[in-house]
């Protein structure tokens, strides 16, 4: 069992082969704060197994997009970038996590994304337009929705024909499932833990359940849930987190009795 200096030693020596030693997120020196960083985040969390490296920056990223911290996450771009995460990847966690926080939030997350790049001289290639027909757009939505969501795809909010939001859930089923989750760039997968953590950002209990569940449909394990929603903890809160890891629990209860 490690003790807190092998700790410490092990999460500075992460923290600066993630960030690089001139620019170290969480490592403020105030009283300590920084060594206090080193050894619970890098050494404890950022160590953990279950995901990699790339996942874990990638959780990271849909967090402090939800969160708006743009200060850190400059520094998780171009630490993601390091890892080994392309920028369209980046730039598709951005984009999704805009679904739950607001596109305002994306487009914010995505400007300083953008910065980064442009201070490592990478330059996005366009892409092909997307002109999907908005027919085109509600199969393939409604394809994603079941493969996600299963026989929970018409509940609550999704009722077709809840009278509140059914005038609106068409336009959610085309361009946030239809459109975004399919996207290139990044994996339903890894798109389902960045919403999990997101979710778990944001305090929003519902969908957090509603995607826990679902992500376990395409391809997530229950460690993965469960680690995606640990690595969000010393970004959005350990009392969020420990707050979600229960809701998790819950969850995955509730299908053992099934």
């Amino acid at each position: 069992m490690k003790d807190r200096e092998d700790l410490n030693r092990s999460g500075t020596a992460l923290r600066g082969e993630i960030f690089g030693a001139g620019e170290a997120a969480l490592a403020n020196g105030a009283l300590g704060f920084g060594e206090l960083m080193a050894e619970l985040v890098y050494g404890n969390i950022w160590n953990r197994p279950g995901l990699s490296r790339q996942e874990r920056m990638a959780v990271t990223l849909a967090v402090l997009c939800s969160l708006q911290n743009q200060a850190q996450l400059h520094r998780h771009v171009a630490a993601a970038l390091k890892l080994g995460l392309t920028p369209r990847a980046i730039v598709e966690i951005l984009i999704q996590i805009g679904i739950y926080r607001g596109f305002a939030a994306s487009e914010t997350a995505l400007e300083t994304a953008l910065t980064v790049f442009a201070e490592q001289g990478i330059t996005l290639e366009p892409e092909a337009p997307r002109h999907d027909a908005l027919e085109v757009l509600m199969e393939r939505g409604r394809d994603l929705q079941g493969a996600l969501h299963a026989e929970r795809r018409h509940e609550g909010h999704a009722s077709p024909d809840n009278p509140v939001t059914g005038s609106i859930y068409p336009l959610v089923v085309q361009y946030c499932y239809g459109e975004i989750w399919d996207r290139p760039g990044l994996d339903r997968r890894l798109r389902a833990l960045c919403a999990v953590a997101s979710f778990a950002a944001l305090d929003h209990d519902i969908l957090l359940r509603k995607f826990i569940l679902s992500a376990l449909n395409i391809g997530a394990s229950r460690n993965d849930i469960i680690e995606a929603l640990i690595q969000g903890g010393p970004y959005n809160g350990f009392a969020f987190m420990l707050k979600a890891l229960n809701i998790a629990q819950e969850a995955f209860a509730t299908l053992d009795k099934a």
